[in-house]
């Protein structure tokens, strides 16, 4: 009877380190899935973080292009502009030439640009 209780004793040991060991394990993994989950959630708020930076940059960049291409057709206006205003003046010029009894186009005598080449001297 003696080694009938030991053994059962023997057994009821063996199994309470079985269980033991299998708690533990099963601790160590539901801590090792508590930290992927952790460091998942971490790395989702970086992402997020990242992309709304990464909006950001682009809603910059989108704005600066928009504001590069407004200032670029402003420039063609204003080049359009001063190309009519040359157009305006040189026909002008055309016309006092053509009703200014002093031009004598014969003597060199250039009608008035504005650019400083062949103005008419002072009288």
């Amino acid at each position: 009877m003696k080694a009938a209780a030991i053994a059962i004793l023997a057994l009821i040991v063996v199994i309470a380190i079985a269980v033991a060991l299998v708690v533990t394990r099963r601790r160590k993994e539901a801590q090792r899935a508590e930290q992927a989950r952790v460091q998942a959630g971490e790395h989702r708020q970086e992402a997020q973080e990242r992309a709304l930076q990464a909006q950001a940059t682009q809603a910059e960049a989108d704005e600066r292009a928009a504001r590069a291409r407004r200032e670029a057709a402003a420039a063609e206006l204003q080049a359009a502009q001063a190309q009519q205003h040359r157009t305006e003046a040189e026909e002008l010029n055309r016309r006092a030439a053509e009703v200014d009894p002093d031009v004598d186009t014969d003597a060199g005598q250039q009608p008035v640009t504005g650019d400083g080449a062949g103005e008419a001297p002072p009288r």
